[in-house]
């Protein structure tokens, strides 16, 4: 395991990896049904998803928090063989933003989304190849899934509401150049959306 330099030939998929510490992920799905199963479902999703997204069309890198966990590998779940880049601290917005200051296609995902597929971040950079984003809607309002031809401006997501119904409007207000639309997906992020997703699959 290394960390990440940021420094790629290949498109690069950057996936936000929260330490999968007891009462510290899915507070919201945790106030429906517990912190222990809340934790169980959390793993089981970032597992799921992290084994989907590895492919060599791009790279594929963990974004993790907090930054003192970036060697662990909590029993297998974060791959020792996918790189690091740490988070270093800030609110989501400047978070997101220093996905985006080196140079070419990115693509940044969480693990809530299980439904999501491989061949979802494969459109998602074919559609950066002939728009300025790409954007995978979530059911809720947000958003699973963006990608930029990066660098962009620092301040794209300043003004972005996270956690809110308005959410991908106004990342669609911030940005300015033509956006491409993938399906839309299920959020698992509370009780509603878990019983949603298992009723679905």
């Amino acid at each position: 395991m290394r960390l990440a330099s940021g420094i790629s030939m290949k498109p690069c998929l950057y996936i936000f990896a929260k330490a999968p510490h007891l009462g510290k992920v899915k507070t919201r799905l945790a106030a429906g049904i517990g912190k222990v199963h809340a934790l169980r479902i959390y793993r089981a999703m970032t597992a799921k998803i992290l084994r989907e997204m590895q492919d060599p069309r791009w790279d594929t890198v963990l974004y993790v928090t907090p930054d003192d966990c970036a060697y662990a590998n909590f029993g297998g779940l974060w791959p020792q063989n996918l790189p690091r880049f740490m988070q270093n601290g800030g609110g989501l917005s400047e978070r997101s933003a220093r996905l985006f200051r080196g140079k070419g296609p990115v693509i940044t995902i969480g693990t809530d989304i299980p439904a999501m597929r491989r061949s979802d971040i494969a459109a998602g950079f074919k559609a950066l190849k002939k728009n300025d984003a790409v954007i995978g809607p979530a059911l809720d309002g947000g958003f699973y899934l963006i990608g930029l031809n990066a660098p962009v401006d620092p301040e794209l997501f300043t003004g972005v509401r996270w956690s809110h119904a308005q959410t991908r409007k106004d990342m669609c207000a911030a940005i300015d150049g033509r956006i491409a639309f993938l399906r839309a997906l299920e959020d698992v992020d509370d009780l509603a959306g878990h019983l949603r997703h298992k009723a679905l699959v």
